[in-house]
């Protein structure tokens, strides 16, 4: 059998192996499950328009497909990276006259978020009358990737990252399948090469099985033989996977923000690991700087205000050493980052300055300290009264800065965390000097 499908045309395990059935689809129970809801109303006829979320190999074509086989609709199916106006025109001229006929027709969008929003808004029409049921799939997170209006149109259905019980259960299926897996074969593989190959996939599904086709593929099967695979074998072929981190998609900004939060709360060992999964991936080590210097002065602050220093001298030195070092700086800056004392003070400061100047606009300033470059100016008064701080007992003469419609209106107010506990006492020292 697998000889004669190698003979023709040579078809992927992942793709041979689609389930056929809902029974057979693994690790989305929670939607396509025997008693729940969508799968009861797929099997009934009525089908709303949906958004298929989730991570690659999860499921999203394979349970637009079983939708297509439980329902007796014209099913029509496009990617948003090959296709384009023109097919989708076609599509709804045959829509439209397959609906005279009182045949119903369901469009399947693959990777819907790669039409941009006058693509998008182009099917709202056709699905408002009825025309299709539309059916689009995305890896990326939809509030953000398809336009609201559509999204309005559509149940958005979550699909998940497959468990590594999961893909062990797929993966038997294709060694003991005949017609579409390696049944016809005497294979002898582990639980623990089984489990290895979906600890590497990261619930993705096509992964597990290239995996396992890679393996049938190194050991070099013939018909009736009997193969050994090992845990050597699977590591020695397999080897290090990518690791699931799209630059440009929702899981770069899950990965940044577990960096970040880590940071702050202050555990290094988190930081390190998400550290570690970026500069892994790909992802640009300057970018990953430029984060660490936002968040040494937004969360450390004059906590630290060395962390600043830290964090441009971690974004100098990747500049000056480059890859493959260049990760023991950043390294570096990530531990002092996230061991630092912490404080927002000066960032909450500006916000509740700057909520100040959105509310009030720009309030004029007062007349003391203005510059007075010219003798109109000064007969003006600007600049009277100023008090020159220099001139007085420790550097200070007590002074108002603010608007006259925010006298008294304190933004910054330090902790008592690292050395923003002397600024603190610095700041109370003066007040105290006010009062004299």
């Amino acid at each position: 059998m697998l000889e004669s499908i190698k003979k023709a045309v040579y078809i992927p395990l992942a793709d041979r192996m689609r389930p056929e059935n809902f029974d057979e689809f693994v690790g989305q129970e929670e939607i396509s499950g025997e008693n729940k809801p969508l799968r009861k109303s797929i099997q009934s006829g009525h089908i709303p328009s949906l958004i298929l979320w989730g991570p690659p190999g999860s499921g999203k074509t394979t349970f637009a497909q079983l939708i297509a086989k439980n329902t007796e609709s014209n099913f029509e199916a496009i990617s948003a990276v090959l296709s384009g106006v023109k097919d989708v025109r076609a599509i709804m001229e045959k829509a439209k006259q397959l609906k005279s006929e009182g045949v119903e027709t369901i469009l399947f969008v693959d990777e819907v978020h790669r039409f941009n929003k006058a693509q998008q808004d182009a099917f709202l029409h056709h699905i408002e009358d009825g025309t299709i049921t539309f059916i689009g799939a995305t890896t990326e997170n939809p509030s953000f990737e398809v336009v609201a209006p559509l999204l309005s149109r559509c149940k958005v259905i979550t699909l998940q990252s497959l468990s590594e019980e999961g893909l062990v259960e797929i993966l038997k299926r294709a060694l003991n399948d005949k017609e579409k897996g390696y049944g016809e074969f005497e294979i002898q593989m582990g639980d623990d090469v089984l489990s290895f190959i979906a600890s590497i996939s990261h619930g993705d599904a096509r992964v597990a099985l290239g995996s396992l086709e890679a393996l049938v593929s190194y050991k070099k099967l013939e018909s009736g033989g009997r193969v050994v695979i090992s845990l050597e074998d699977a590591e020695e072929v397999v080897k290090k996977k990518a690791l699931l981190y799209d630059k440009g998609g929702e899981e770069h900004y899950n990965v940044i923000s577990a960096f970040i939060k880590s940071m702050r709360g202050s555990n290094a060992d988190g930081a390190l690991y998400w550290l570690a999964r970026m500069l892994e991936a790909g992802e640009d080590p300057l970018f990953i700087a430029r984060r660490m210097v936002i968040f040494a002065s937004e969360d450390v602050g004059n906590a630290d205000p060395r962390a600043l220093s830290v964090a441009i001298s971690a974004k100098d030195a990747y500049h000056f050493v480059g890859l493959p070092e260049g990760w023991i700086p950043l390294a570096q800056a990530a531990t002092y980052l996230a061991t630092a004392p912490k404080s927002n003070a000066s960032y909450m400061g500006y916000r509740m300055a700057k909520k100040d100047v959105s509310t009030f606009g720009a309030l004029p300033v007062p007349m003391h300290v203005r510059n007075a470059p010219t003798k109109l100016m000064k007969g003006m008064g600007y600049g009277k009264g100023y008090q020159y701080p220099h001139n007085y007992e420790a550097g200070y003469v007590d002074e108002e800065y603010l608007p006259e419609k925010l006298k008294g209106k304190s933004y910054y107010k330090p902790s008592d965390r690292g050395y923003e506990k002397r600024i603190k006492e610095r700041m109370e020292f003066l007040k105290s000097k006010s009062k004299d």
